[in-house]
């Protein structure tokens, strides 16, 4: 089964929208707004560069971060009013309807993390120690013939006088 080709372009315009409608009446506080839209905008950078691994993978960072940021705002800033106006109806459900996308999102974001060169493990930079030593020579075998009479491992002349060029 293929998995069919999302435009990131959509992805980001798609979560842009359903975040402003999340944003007009809700009781969430600013740190929704901001982490949201911050994201959008790195979002947009990974539109503007179609070539770049980090964008992608910052997005894609970034979307599973604020999976659960949103969980915890839902949770503890939902009010519990009996009968909430539409408006306010409307746009919590709007916001719900982006977090609930935002796992989807995230794997056609990684799908394009992969086809853009990314590889399967998350590399975060931090130096690895490898046991690996297939490649490297051993003191002890090296290869004596001539190498103390010709250091350089260059082919003797038979005249002992200047060259001439």
């Amino acid at each position: 089964m293929e998995i069919p080709a999302i435009n990131l372009k959509a992805i980001v315009l798609v979560h842009w929208l359903l975040t402003i409608w999340g944003c007009m009446m809700t009781s969430l506080p600013s740190s929704y707004i901001w982490g949201n839209f911050s994201i959008l905008a790195v979002g947009v950078w990974a539109v503007a560069q179609r070539d770049s691994i980090d964008a992608v993978l910052m997005f894609l960072m970034g979307m599973t971060i604020t999976i659960l940021t949103d969980i915890i705002h839902f949770g503890i800033f939902y009010p519990l009013v009996d009968r909430p106006h539409d408006a306010f109806r409307f746009s919590m459900g709007m916001a719900i309807l982006s977090l609930l996308l935002k796992p989807v999102s995230c794997f056609f974001v990684y799908q394009m993390y992969r086809e853009r060169g990314g590889d399967y493990n998350v590399n975060f930079g931090f130096p690895t120690v490898a046991r690996n030593r297939d490649a490297y020579q051993s003191i002890d075998h090296q290869d004596q013939s001539g190498s103390s009479a010709n250091p350089f491992g260059q082919a003797q002349d038979p005249k002992s006088g200047p060259r001439s060029y």
